[in-house]
């Protein structure tokens, strides 16, 4: 009988039993999976650990709201924001008293709207100000002496190597010179432009053109490398800022060359009118003529700083207003000083006492006993 050889079974392949975990929420995972909809939950439902609760970019977790009081600002958090560059970190555990973020905000300080002027004043204060000043006049009105009493140094033309000897030219001409000046820490470039032979000839017709034509071609100079595509990273300014116009202290009237160049100069340049030498005149004398100036230009239809368009509130108008009531101011320059009260000061010295070039017109120190001075 011949062996019967049963068939081979094979062993069913085992299933791998069902994990644990599966259709629950990982405690790593950000997000619950979904539920079938044919399922049905019974009890209460099941609340997600608060890792698994999403956190909005931007947003405070449960955790980080509880150490914020709600009364945080739209500004505030704008300015959290832009600080630390990105979205918050996660929510710190609970055993965590800090914020995870604190020493980021260390680096930059505070960050904000407000703090725009504050960044403006620090650049400002690196790259300094430059400032251009035109004087002109006829000649011996002292515009040399009063530029030297403003900013106490030898800053004219006249004191930077002018020769004594040098002769009135027969045209108007156009002179400067530049300085660097720098007082608590705020550096400026200081550029005077002074027009010798102006007002000094027997026939002055047009002698304003020359000075108009240097105004424009400074404008049209910082114009067009304003308008270049590849601009300098600092535009040298030569534009005139200021022009003082100095009038004789004759106590009568304007002179016609004084009306036409601040006429023809006031839609080009911020002119300021001054009386050269108001110490050779009385209070009463120094009085009028200031009126009478005053209304000259007014009805010449002169205009001069500060404007009227610079009236931007109430406020700017009162404090214009009081500059416009003092004009033309009545000055006095001097590169001597004097002792006066313990303290030297700039002044001229007459014998009725010494002229505070600062103070004039309010103060005239007296002579002191035996014709000296205290």
């Amino acid at each position: 009988m011949s062996d019967i050889v049963p068939p081979e079974v094979k062993p069913k392949p085992a299933i791998p039993a069902k994990p644990p975990n599966v259709g629950a929420a990982s405690p790593s995972s950000p997000f619950s999976p979904p539920v079938p909809p044919t399922s049905v939950t019974t009890g209460p439902p099941s609340v997600p650990p608060p890792s698994a609760i999403p956190v909005l970019i931007g947003s405070h977790g449960p955790s980080h709201s509880s150490s914020h009081s709600s009364s945080h600002s739209v500004t505030h958090t704008i300015g959290h924001s832009a600080g630390h560059g990105m979205a918050h970190p996660p929510a710190p555990s609970a055993g965590h008293s800090t914020h995870s973020s604190s020493a980021g905000s260390t680096l930059l300080g505070y960050i904000g709207i407000d703090t725009i002027i504050e960044q403006m004043r620090k650049k400002t204060m690196k790259t300094g100000f430059d400032f251009n000043i035109m004087v002109v006049g006829h000649s011996g009105l002292g515009k040399s002496t009063l530029l030297n009493t403003l900013f106490k140094s030898q800053v004219s033309r006249r004191s930077a190597g002018w020769p004594r000897d040098e002769k009135i030219p027969k045209t108007v001409e156009i002179k400067s010179v530049s300085h660097v000046i720098e007082e608590g820490g705020v550096k400026m470039k200081l550029t005077v432009v002074d027009t010798p032979g102006f007002g000094d000839q027997i026939n002055n017709d047009n002698c304003w053109d020359p000075i108009s034509k240097y105004i424009n071609e400074q404008f049209e100079k910082f114009l067009k490398e304003e308008v270049n595509i590849t601009r300098k990273k600092r535009i040298p300014d030569t534009r005139v800022h200021c022009c003082i116009y100095f009038i004789s202290p004759t106590g009568h009237s304007l002179r016609q060359l004084d009306m036409e160049f601040m006429k023809r100069l006031s839609h080009s340049v911020n002119i300021i009118p001054v009386i050269a030498k108001a110490d050779t005149m009385t209070t009463e004398e120094r009085q009028e003529f200031k009126q009478r100036v005053r209304k000259e230009l007014e009805m010449g239809g002169i205009e001069f700083y500060p404007q009227k368009e610079f009236d931007d509130d109430m406020e700017d108008k009162s404090d214009n207003d009081k500059i416009r009531e003092m004009m033309p101011f009545a000055v006095v320059g001097s590169d001597k000083e004097y002792q006066v009260n313990g303290k030297r000061v700039l002044g001229r010295k007459t014998a009725w006492g010494i002229v505070e070039a600062e103070r004039f017109p309010d103060q005239v120190t007296p002579p002191g006993p035996k014709g000296g001075h205290p």
